[in-house]
């Protein structure tokens, strides 16, 4: 099975983070935890873009809110031009609302052309139909090809995904980190099937505290329709 677009989003986050990490690609697939099976979730509806209100990001259908730092600068607009802008453009065009993968925040503490030495701590939600990937029943099979890109990058995972309850919903999550002179990046995916949705939220920053802050501020609740 390959994940490729959903994967992607958080190799770009990477590449943003920190400018000298270099793109990497992989097509081929890895062994996951072993989850129960079940049939993938009809699409229901188009996926709410969610809004922004005193620097919480707010989405309803998914009964998620996400805490964004005072002073970061929001690119979720830039990110899913660019991802219209892309070769598959004109498959996109022709395929119906539900059916394209959508940026929901791109969130970073400075903007991304913005150089610095230190890591560029950021927040990225995305989410495709389920659908587009044959296959894809759990959300633990996405981590497969990440950890495969992950580590095309440099990055090394911090020990296997698991499980983790945020409110009202369990996620999987995986952890990663790479070493880059006297610093050190890491990086947090947490993924959910919702609404027949691949979600995926990835962060970044320099340290294991300021990541965990970053996840503290996600609170789920229950979805809206």
């Amino acid at each position: 099975m390959q994940l490729r677009r959903i994967f992607l989003y958080a190799a770009v986050l990477t590449i943003v983070a920190f400018p000298r990490i270099v793109t990497a690609q992989s097509s081929s697939s890895s062994s996951a935890p072993k989850h129960t099976k079940k049939a993938p979730t009809p699409v229901e509806s188009t996926l709410d873009s969610g809004s922004i209100a005193n620097s919480v990001y707010r989405n309803k259908m998914l009964g998620l809110s996400c805490k964004i730092p005072a002073g970061w600068v929001l690119r979720t607009d830039e990110m899913n031009s660019s991802e219209e802008d892309s070769a598959e453009k004109a498959k996109s065009a022709q395929a119906s609302a539900n059916a394209s993968p959508k940026v929901l925040l791109a969130a970073f503490s400075r903007p991304p052309e913005a150089h610095a030495e230190d890591v560029n701590a950021s927040i990225l939600i995305a989410a495709e139909p389920a659908a587009s990937y044959p296959g894809l029943t759990d959300a633990a099979q996405y981590f497969g090809p990440l950890t495969e890109v992950a580590k095309a990058q440099g990055f090394t995972i911090d020990e296997e995904p698991y499980e983790l309850a945020v409110g009202t919903k369990t996620l999987v999550r995986g952890d990663f980190h790479k070493d880059i002179g006297s610093r050190v990046m890491h990086q947090s995916t947490l993924a959910m099937l919702s609404h027949g949705y691949a979600v995926s939220i990835t962060v970044i920053a320099g340290t294991e505290d300021d990541v965990e802050e970053l996840i503290d501020g996600l609170i789920f609740s229950a979805s809206g329709k």
